[in-house]
């Protein structure tokens, strides 16, 4: 199993991508299945090499919803969400100090 390079994800269409994170992770999920059941690999480094391409592909897909998020711009808030925030705001309530309770005297023994 080859490692998927940076530059081949981020060329491939999103539908793919989708489709290649599905395709590695149902083959981990079977090669962690074999090897929870004591069987033997089929190759020693096959598990990471599987768990290092699925963690390469949800990394740049994060990067890529970033990106979009960023190029959207940030939410403004309406001015009745606004309203209802001030509404929800308590002002703090002034401190009470307790008074303590005072604790009975032991007799003295003779």
């Amino acid at each position: 199993m080859a490692l998927l390079r940076s530059k081949e994800i981020r060329v491939m269409r999103p539908e793919d991508i989708k489709a290649k994170f599905k395709e590695l992770s149902d083959e981990l999920m079977h090669e962690r299945g074999i090897a929870a059941m004591g069987g033997a690999p089929s190759s020693p480094g096959k598990i990471r090499a599987l768990r290092t391409n699925v963690a390469r592909i949800h990394t740049i897909t994060r990067e890529l919803e970033m990106a979009a998020a960023v190029k959207a711009g940030p939410k403004k808030p309406a001015k009745e969400e606004n309203a209802k925030k001030e509404d929800k705001k308590e002002k703090p309530k002034p401190k009470v100090k307790k008074e303590k309770a005072e604790k009975p005297k032991k007799e003295e023994k003779t």
